[in-house]
């Protein structure tokens, strides 16, 4: 289920990871070759067929600012088809950033957390 409606604008910086599989490996590159030719105010991250950091799927990262959250929201959920798109804010705090200041487009999937220490 998707909590992207419930998700505020409220920081600087986001990352939007969409996440794939073999089975779904065309399917995410059509969708990084279209954001990559559009006019997107965004930075495009490398693919990874594996899984990096908490994420439990392979996975490309779209990073981008306040300012262009509605634009890419919506470009995202026009464009993700049945992929999962896990979005957070960019605090500077990577635990608060990836258990509290986040937001699923389609099922969510539990993250890999223990690289991460919450801070005092």
């Amino acid at each position: 289920m998707s909590s992207l409606h419930a998700f505020p604008n409220v920081h600087q910086a986001y990352h939007a990871h969409v996440y794939y599989e073999a089975d779904t490996e065309a399917q995410v590159d059509t969708i990084y070759q279209a954001a990559a030719a559009s006019s997107l105010p965004i930075d495009l991250g490398r693919f990874h067929r594996k899984c990096v950091g908490p994420h439990p799927k392979w996975s490309f990262q779209i990073a981008f600012d306040n300012a262009a959250f509605d634009e890419v929201m919506e470009w995202l959920e026009a464009h993700r088809g049945d992929l999962t798109v896990f979005l957070h804010g960019v605090t500077g705090d990577d635990y608060i950033d990836h258990t509290d200041h986040v937001g699923w487009m389609g099922s969510s999937v539990e993250l890999n957390l223990a690289m991460f220490k919450p801070k005092q």
